[in-house]
């Protein structure tokens, strides 16, 4: 495993520490934030269920600003703080061994402050997916940080099995189009992009399809 591109292109990073973490393919990273395009130069940047950090940190390369990983696992966080310090990104990284679908654990330090994420990589296992339980606390999740708990305008990518969501269950949490995923084999990638009320948070109207790269419309 290893960086793609950026300040630490081809650095290699530590892998999982067991199957039960499965780290995205590079040819589907590659995809990722080549779709992604500006939306991540200066970007805070949430990442749930991280695993190592292989979303995070190539974003991080790629120019974002500062990044927040949540993983529950002990092995893949230290196998995660060991990619951090090789990389020496430890100003600009804060991690958090616990629940990725806990909002406490969401926000983004900034100085003294915390400020919302303006982008989201979410890659919960397979299993959560699959069951009533898991689904609703996913679901649950998704509502808030595609309603409140992310900066407006942000984007939000979420990765599953192509056979695990449909967009039907995603539209009214994002509103617009029923959600269309970027399929890769066995990957999934559904692109979300947050939704605020403009009257609510004072941003006034904003252009979702604003960004050319973005598969959002």
């Amino acid at each position: 495993m290893r960086i793609i591109a950026g300040e630490f292109r081809g650095r290699r990073l530590v892998g999982p520490p067991d199957r039960d973490t499965r780290p995205m393919l590079d040819r589907v990273r590659e995809a990722l934030f080549s779709t992604l395009g500006n939306q991540i130069e200066g970007a805070r940047v949430l990442d749930l269920f991280a695993g190592t950090g292989s979303l995070g940190l190539e974003a991080l390369s790629r120019g974002a600003k500062e990044a927040r990983f949540v993983e529950r696992d002990r092995r893949a966080m230290e196998r995660l703080a060991d990619n951090v310090e090789t990389l020496d990104l430890g100003d600009r990284v804060r991690t958090t061994r616990g629940d990725a679908l806990k909002p406490s654990n969401w926000s983004i330090e900034d100085g003294e402050s915390d400020v919302l994420p303006d982008l989201v990589f979410m890659d919960p296992p397979y299993p959560l997916i699959r069951t009533r339980k898991g689904r609703a606390s996913l679901t649950a999740a998704l509502d808030l940080l595609l309603n409140s708990a992310t900066a407006p305008g942000a984007t939000l990518v979420l990765h599953t099995h192509p056979r695990d969501l449909r967009g039907t269950e995603l539209i009214n949490l994002c509103g617009g189009p029923t959600p269309e995923p970027r399929v890769y084999g066995n990957t999934a990638l559904w692109y979300l992009r947050a939704v605020h009320d403009p009257e609510a948070d004072g941003t006034g109207s904003e252009d979702p399809g604003a960004t050319p790269s973005s598969p959002l419309g």
